[in-house]
């Protein structure tokens, strides 16, 4: 489905990322993991259309979209859950959640949608004239995946979905993001927490200052003792 092929990026003199390729196979999660730093955000955005590669070339179910802008990569059929969530917090749940469909025109669609995102998320439904500043960590994350899911993605990038919430609220994110990807939405997930990442990931790569360094299925990195002593405490 997606092909990031020898990608370069550069902050000024500065190279972030170096000949990096991913393939992310329809139906799969995908995982990156690393340091901070290491270029996974970097590696979604330039996926995403928010950062302009100097070099390579980004495929969409066999089609060039190097030079596409970010609104039409949504369109096309990519949705970003950003680090921090990002929601519009003087906004209410349902306003935050109808942005999330602002490229689309079937309202009726949209509608079943949002009934699909109240189904899987409750607390949002419960919430849904609140604020959405007033929500706690967990249901903002809720919130932002709920956003990405109403522009119907083919794919789902997810950049630290676990960042700042309790052991807990992690178990029930990740768990959230299997039932997303078993009900048909193939995942590129960034993520600090190797062990949890790795544990869904049907494969993974490992980036080491803007470079991949080990690629393998989510079950083989567990093991690897290289990835055990960096990544998962052991």
């Amino acid at each position: 489905m997606l092909e990031i092929k020898d990608i370069n990026v550069h902050f000024g003199v500065i190279q972030a990322l170096k000949n990096i390729s991913v393939t992310v196979n329809d139906g799969e999660i995908v995982t990156l993991i690393g340091a901070n730093g290491a270029g996974k955000t970097t590696t979604l955005h330039t996926a995403s259309g928010l950062k302009k590669p100097t070099s390579g070339s980004i495929i969409l179910d066999g089609n060039d979209i190097t030079g596409a802008s970010a609104q039409d990569r949504v369109k096309m059929g990519i949705s970003q859950v950003p680090e921090g969530r990002r929601i519009f917090s003087t906004l209410t749940v349902l306003e935050n959640l109808e942005l999330g469909a602002y490229l689309r025109r079937d309202k009726s669609e949209i509608a079943k949608d949002m009934e699909k995102v109240f189904e899987r998320f409750p607390r949002l439904l419960e919430r849904k004239k609140q604020a959405a500043g007033t929500l706690s960590g967990g249901e903002q994350q809720m919130l932002a995946i709920g956003r990405a899911l109403m522009s119907r993605p083919k794919i789902l990038f997810l950049d630290e979905p676990s960042m700042g919430l309790s052991p807990l609220l992690v178990l029930e994110i990740f768990s959230i993001i299997k039932d997303i990807n078993e009900t048909g939405t193939t995942v590129l997930l960034v993520e600090q927490n190797a062990h949890m990442a790795l544990q869904i990931a049907h494969r993974a790569y490992v980036l080491e200052t803007g470079s991949i360094v080990l690629y393998g299925t989510g079950a083989e990195l567990m093991q690897s003792d290289e990835i055990r002593k960096a990544y998962l405490g052991g």
